[in-house]
């Protein structure tokens, strides 16, 4: 799949589920309307769907929420786009989790076919963590972390920055990080969503943060990627990789390879833009075979657009998207 300006789509991010059982404050409102479940597509046609993908090329799939972890019956999705490593078509299958159902679910993800997975975690003080998730205890979270790291998965480590609000544990972060065997991986806070409070004052430039830590951290340069936005270096003294994810101050919009699938079928090219194009009329369309499904993502993919629009400014607080990043699955 080759966007209009030459780059290569070979990366899926599915959101199977709008349902989380925490509300971060940078992710969701407080009184969150969920989806009716007609509206949602079954796993079933998820399958079918990443499988239309696979047959055009993709090599990655992530699954996100919301939780993904939360979907009655995820793993059988796990399960089936597992079987198609190893020369089905699928080079990596990862999640995206917040870790709460990991103490569950670890081992069964990792015998699908999981080699390394991303857990959010913005803060390792109890408080902030709570205050950050609304109602989240942190304990259910490093326990899945640590099944995580027991099942065999390479463990990321997933943290907003936030100004005033946790800048001052990434030193912390990076000892934890290193002391266990785990990556960080920093990120701008994006402007998608209402949510309570002003993201101006949350906003945190990692570009600040990246020349904070140079005074305590040897930050080496490397060419590691995940295939994703991330710019990586190791950190000398731990030997561990931090990455930052900057779509504010320098956005990866020239090397993107990625779009992303909602749990209703919407296919979104551009996390920072608005158009989107329906999968789940001619999915559910008894009368369009894959060749035609197949048809239907192409055109999607030839209106990818060049980059996104994201902004952060005092001036207007609407959001840049109205969708809340957990709609679209990160």
């Amino acid at each position: 799949m080759i966007d209009p300006f030459g780059r290569t789509v070979s990366y899926l991010r599915v959101s199977v589920t709008d349902r989380c059982d925490l509300r971060c404050v940078y992710c969701m409102a407080e009184d969150m309307t969920f989806l009716p479940k007609r509206e949602v597509l079954t796993l079933e046609e998820l399958d079918r769907l990443c499988g239309a993908f696979i047959a055009l090329g993709t090599e990655k799939i992530r699954l996100t929420g919301g939780e993904p972890l939360v979907r009655k019956g995820v793993i059988q999705l796990f399960q089936s786009l597992g079987a198609r490593l190893d020369g089905g078509g699928l080079k990596e299958l990862t999640v995206t989790t917040n870790g709460t159902q990991l103490v569950k679910m670890a081992e069964d993800i990792a015998k699908a076919g999981v080699k390394r997975i991303n857990v959010s975690l913005d803060s390792l003080d109890p408080a902030t963590f709570t205050a950050l998730t609304r109602w989240g205890k942190i304990e259910p979270t490093l326990d899945g972390i640590f099944a995580a790291k027991a099942a065999g998965l390479a463990v990321k480590i997933n943290a907003v920055a936030m100004k005033g609000v946790n800048e001052h544990e990434y030193d912390r972060m990076i000892t934890w990080c290193g002391e266990h065997g785990f990556d960080l991986c920093l990120i701008e806070t994006m402007p998608m969503g209402e949510i309570t409070g002003d993201r101006t004052d949350q906003y945190l430039p990692l570009s600040r943060v990246r020349d904070r830590l140079r005074e305590h951290w040897t930050l080496q340069d490397t060419d590691y990627s995940t295939g994703g936005p991330a710019r990586y270096y190791v950190i000398k003294e731990t030997g561990r990789r931090i990455g930052f994810i900057t779509p504010m101050t320098h956005n990866f919009c020239e090397s993107c390879n990625r779009v992303r699938l909602t749990c209703t079928g919407t296919l979104y090219m551009c996390l920072g833009q608005d158009d989107a194009a329906d999968l789940r009329a001619p999915l559910r369309d008894p009368l369009v075979d894959e060749a035609g499904l197949q048809e239907a993502i192409l055109s999607a993919i030839a209106r990818k657009p060049k980059g996104h629009d994201f902004v952060i400014d005092r001036r207007s607080q609407a959001p840049a998207v109205a969708r809340h990043m957990s709609v679209t699955g990160g």
